[in-house]
Order: structure tokens, then sequence, then C-alpha cells
């Protein structure tokens, strides 16, 4: 072991480490990891499962890990190769097998994922999932959670080495480090991410010297396939972050036994020489000539253990093969919350009688009242603490009010600003973060993604994340390629993240406390360009105004063409058909203002009255939300037509800074009253 520039003998009295028990139970659990991979294989040439990727070589540490840790009080945040840390931290054999078995059963996801993306809530297991290194942030904002909660529960997160070269795990280290967070990175190196060479990753020796000048990280690096090496080191880490003492990285030096998985063929990329190199280090033997040599264990007594777990793996095999698949019936189950905070059905929509509010101010007035409401509600973003309060303001006076506790600032980093807020989501706290502009947030993409809008489904309900992220979008501000961008139609298409976009500061206020209280992540878009625009001005909502989602707003009533649109295109939308008024055309404009879910109930019985239809977005026309919407009225309302459906959006570019350029490719008043014009024809 090697901490920092300490060495120490780590081979005198390891029996005064732990109790024969817990020994011969450490080899136990080794060996019951490393029969259940070679099961798992059997059951895959068998037909019986599709997909295995192991942990051989990699037990020592993992079980040495998880005997510092305590079982259904810390956190985890386990990668895919760690089989033997989730059997040492609650799993059954049983359970590991209906995972791979895809059995209704598995605690992981109910037969929803592959195999070895570990969950279960019971354990206090964060629901896992395939792509390498979204895990490191959301296991530290686990850990500002348990921090502010003043728990000394400590937050476990591994991976090989391969996942170091993310920048979201340097990400993930420098915010633990620098907030001393009870973490503890183990990094199992086997020297390769597939087939890629450690030489090939990193700069460095390892990652154990990469990453020596985060101040505030405590160092390990291990022998991983020496289980008493191991548990030395694990039980100094975990310490430390249990007393207050920030952060650990335990490196530990394993060996990889079998192909990255069933579908690699290691002697493509790997020498004989080296893979005998690694089966000499193997970390069972190792462990079974110790039990011997120190009178733990006689070859007779390790026999009747292997004999034992053998046993118990084929019986597991037997019982999770007679259980049932999951139901087809339940697979749009869990894509959202059951739990719906405002209900449309019934609602009845009343007009604000407030002082009149700029949009930018109604979203501030909205985020303290919800902080005032919910005690777990946190805000942070970049520029978004102090009296800064947000580069629109937005969050101005709410680190006065509330403390920088809960209104605070983030790293310039969107990656750590959504994963982090993963991990406090998982632990009952309920982020609202502001991503500055939405050009921006594509760092953050892989958590939003793969992470956010999955956690619910992959999970079969028994984690979520719930949170609000808000992002300022779109253009008319002269704001150029990279302050402009309209991202609705990117994140549409993805199920699981509801989507708002008001045009006022009435419907903002009321959406956006609709967003705070709900159980699903949203993304909260606010157009720049309406934050203190007269037009999206309105009357303040109170206290205990909500609006549903999915209700769409007629905010003109009109019988001979129906306009569909949204955010600030509503404005133009609504000057385009008072001018078609003057022209003895009347025009009904809908405001959907929520995207997901969409409220296509109104757009159906406004398209039936009318028969032509016209969709106005900002965004640009190719791929843009209008074109789902128009499909859908193709399918549902096409004996109802008059009139082709016809579109206005921006042009197929870039937003350029110039007015003259911008004008010309964003959608302007005068577009719309041609489309309608165009349409009146028919």
């Amino acid at each position: 072991m090697k901490q920092q520039n300490k060495k120490q003998d780590n081979h005198t009295h390891k029996q005064d480490i732990l109790s024969k028990e817990k020994i011969i139970e450490a080899y136990r659990l080794m060996y019951t990891a490393r029969k259940t991979d070679d099961k798992i294989l059997l059951l895959l040439k068998q037909g019986k499962a599709f997909f295995h990727i192991g942990g051989s070589g990699h037990e020592a540490i993992q079980v040495a890990v998880g005997f510092a840790l305590k079982k259904g009080s810390d956190w985890s945040y386990p990668y895919y190769r760690d089989l033997a840390y989730v059997l040492t931290m609650g799993y059954s054999v049983k359970e590991v097998l209906a995972e791979a078995m895809h059995r209704a059963s598995g605690p992981s996801s109910a037969g929803f994922v592959m195999p070895f993306n570990y969950g279960y809530k019971k354990w206090r297991i964060v629901s896992q999932s395939s792509p390498t290194g979204t895990q490191y942030l959301q296991a530290v904002g686990t850990a500002i959670a348990n921090v502010k909660d003043r728990t000394d529960e400590v937050v476990y997160v591994s991976s090989g080495e391969g996942s170091t070269s993310q920048g979201e795990f340097h990400e993930a280290v420098n915010w633990a480090a620098r907030q001393k967070l009870p973490v503890i990175f183990v990094i199992q190196d086997n020297k390769y991410a597939i087939s890629v060479t450690k030489k090939e990753q990193t700069a460095a020796d390892s990652v154990y010297h990469l990453t020596s000048g985060y101040k505030g990280l405590h160092r390990f690096e291990v022998d991983g396939c020496d289980f008493f090496d191991s548990y030395k080191s694990a039980l100094e880490a975990v310490n430390l972050a249990r007393n207050g003492e920030g952060p650990s990285l335990i490196l530990a030096h394993t060996v990889r036994l079998l192909p990255h998985s069933s579908s690699d063929d290691q002697r493509k990329y790997r020498s004989e020489e080296d893979l005998t190199r690694d089966r000499e280090r193997d970390p069972i033997p190792k462990f079974e000539k110790y039990l011997v040599q120190n009178g733990f264990a006689t070859e007779d007594e390790i026999s009747k253990i292997q004999s034992e777990v053998q046993s118990q793996i084929d019986e597991a095999a037997d019982i999770v093969e007679s259980e049932p698949q999951q139901d087809p019936s339940n697979l749009l189950k869990y894509v959202y919350s059951p739990r719906v905070i405002v209900n449309k059905e019934g609602f009845s929509e009343s007009e604000p009688t407030g002082n009149r509010i700029v949009m930018v101010d109604a979203i501030n007035h909205a985020l303290a009242e919800e902080l005032e409401y919910n005690p777990k509600m946190l805000v942070y973003g970049e520029d978004v603490g102090g009296d800064k309060g947000g580069v629109f303001t937005a969050t101005k006076g709410l680190t006065k009010r509330f403390g920088w506790e809960r209104v605070f600032n983030s790293p310039l980093a969107e990656a750590s600003i959504v994963g982090t807020a993963v991990g406090l989501a998982v632990r009952g706290y309920k982020p609202v973060i502001e991503i500055q502009f939405g050009d921006y947030i594509w760092p953050a993409f892989m958590q939003l993604r793969n992470e956010v809008a999955m956690m619910r489904f992959r999970s079969y309900n028994e984690w979520s994340s719930p949170m609000v992220v808000r992002v300022a979008v779109g253009g008319y501000i002269h704001g150029g390629l990279y302050h402009s961008q309209s991202i609705e139609g990117f994140f549409a298409h993805i199920p699981g993240l509801r989507i708002v976009m008001p045009s006022n500061a009435s419907d903002a206020k009321a959406l956006l406390k609709t967003a705070c209280r709900s159980d699903d992540p949203v993304m909260f878009l606010e157009h720049k360009g309406l934050y203190r625009a007269s037009f999206a001005a309105a009357p303040e909502p109170d206290t205990n105004y909500l609006l549903p989602f999915g209700m769409a707003k007629i905010v003109k009533q009109g019988d001979d063409i129906t306009i569909i649109t949204w955010g600030m295109m509503v404005q133009r939308s609504l000057e385009a058909a008072r001018k078609m008024e003057e022209k003895g055309v009347s025009v009904e404009v809908i405001d959907l203002r929520t995207i997901n879910p969409l409220d296509s109930e109104t757009i159906f019985n406004s398209v039936r009255k009318t028969g032509k239809v016209l969709i106005v977005h900002e965004d640009t026309l190719t791929a843009g939300f209008g074109a789902e919407i128009a499909a859908m009225i193709a399918q549902e309302t096409f004996t109802r037509l008059d009139a082709p459906i016809l579109r206005v959006a921006a042009k197929d570019c870039h937003i350029p800074y110039g007015p003259t350029l911008e004008n010309a490719m964003l959608p302007q008043t005068s577009d719309i009253i041609n489309a309608l014009e165009r349409l009146s024809s028919f």
C-alpha cells in the first residue's frame, strides 16, 4: 500500500485486522463471485443469457472495500465489474442471476436493462448504466447530500482505469477534493480498457500519479489482488471520509482473467505471456494459500466451501430459470412518474390578478416561493449564487434570503451541474439547476440523455432523478452562433424528460412552480428575448397557483386557420393573426406551453374546426418539433384538412451575429403572414 509518500508493511499481523469468521466470509464471497461469472458464461452458451461482463481477478479489492463500508447505510455507485462488491453489499446470487437471465424478479431493473448495471435501493446501491464515467459526478452529488444532512455516510464509486480518461472523472475529483466530500474513488486498474492499454490512456505512470495535484485528495496505491493490502487501505480511506477529512482515491492493481465481455476475444490483442502473468496473480489461489498456511482453513474445508458455493449457484439458477420474464404490458409503465402534480382533467384556468411583472422576475419569485415551500430544494449553477444572481438576474437575492447552503455557485462545468444533481435527487433533494445558455448544455448531454431521463425506467421505478434544468434559449438578441440556439427539438426526442417553454410571465411562474414539485426531470426553457419584453409581461399569479403540464392555451380564438406555436413565436404569431383579421381571415393561435407532455387534444380539436394549419417555431425547419406535430395532425385529422400543413421556422443554418443576417435566418412576422396568406388562398 502507498498513501501519499508513506509505505507500510502490509504482511504483518493480518490476522489482527479481521476475525477468522470474517476472513472465511471474504473468501466465500470472492469464490462465489468467481463461480457466478463461470455460471453466467455457461448460461450464455446455453442461450439462457445474452451477455456477460466479468469481474474475475477483481474480487479481492471489491470484497475488501465492501468490508470497510457499512452495508445498507453507505451509498454505492458500482461499475459493471463489481460483482464481488455487490455480493458483499447485499445482493444474493439468485438476484444476480435474475438480472443475467432478464427475469422480472431482478432487483436492478426487473429485466429492463442489460445485466451488471447494478442498482438496489434496499442496499443503497444507486441504479447504474453502461456509459463509462457518468457515475463519478453522481457519487459526488450524493456525498454533498450526506454532508448537508450531517450524516457520517460514505459514498463508494468505482471504475476501471480506462474510465478515468473521461473528463467527468476529473470534474468529480476536483469537486470532491474542493469541498472535502466523503467519497471513495476506487479505480480497478487491470491495464486494459477493452484492448486499449494504459500507456495509451494516460501521460502519467498511473491515475495515482495523475491525480497528485488535487489538494485535499487522499491517495492510496494497493495490490488489488491482495485482500489484506486492499482492506487496510480501504479502512483508512473510509475512516478519513467518515471523519470529515475528505475524499480518497484507491488505485488497485488487478488482473483481468476474462475477456472484456462475452463479445470480446482478448487473444486478438493480448499475448499468452501476458495472460499467464495475470493468472499467476489470481487473487483466489493466493487467498487459499494464505488460509491454509495461517491455519484459518484446511484444504478439505476450502473444498467444502467451494462445493457449497457451487450448489448454491446451481440451485439459484434453476429457480430463476423457472421465474417469469417481464410482462410486455409494463413497457411504458415507468417512463414517467405515475404521480401527477396538477391534473389537467377538470382544471379551470383563472386569470391571475397580481401586479404586472416581467418574465425574469416571475421566475425569480417562483424560485423564492418554492425554496420556501420545500426545504430540500437547492438552486445552483454558474454565477447563480451571491449578489450576481445569474447573468440574467433570475436568482437575484436568493442567496441572501436562503443562504449559500441552498443557493450557490457551481464550477464552470455543465456535466458537473447535471451529474451532481442526479446524486442529490436520489438522496431526496430537489435540485433546480441553471445551465447559463442552451448553447452550452452539450457537455451535460450524456448525463441528461443516458442518466437523468432513464433513471426511473431502467430501475423499474426504484430510483428517479427529479430535477428542474433551467436553460436560457433562443435568439433575436444578437447573440450570434453561441448565445442563440433553440434546443427543444433535441430534447423532445428523449423519453423521460418533460419540456416546458412558456411565452409569458404568468405562465412562466405557474409552470415553474409545477416543475419544482414534479417527480419527473423537467427541462424548463426560458427565452432570453422574453425575460424583460413588455409583451411577455403579465399579472403575477399568487403563491398557490400552479398550471398543469400538457394543457395548451388558445390565446386567440379563430375559425379559418390554426397556428400552433410556443415560446417567442407566440407574440409574432399574434401579430400576424391581427394583420390577417384586417383582411377578413380569422386565425386561431394555440400556445403549447409544454412540448412534453403535448396537448394533442387541443391541437386536433382546433384543426377539425379550421381545416388549415400553420406550425410556427424558432428552431431550424428540418427535424424541428413542428415536423412531429405535422405528422400527428396528418395521421389523426387528415380527412378534415382543406390545405397542406405549412411550417414557418428558422432557416437550416447557424444563427449569425449581424442583425441583417440574424433577421434573415430567424422567422419574422412577415414570414408568418406570407404563410397565412398562402393557406387562406386554398
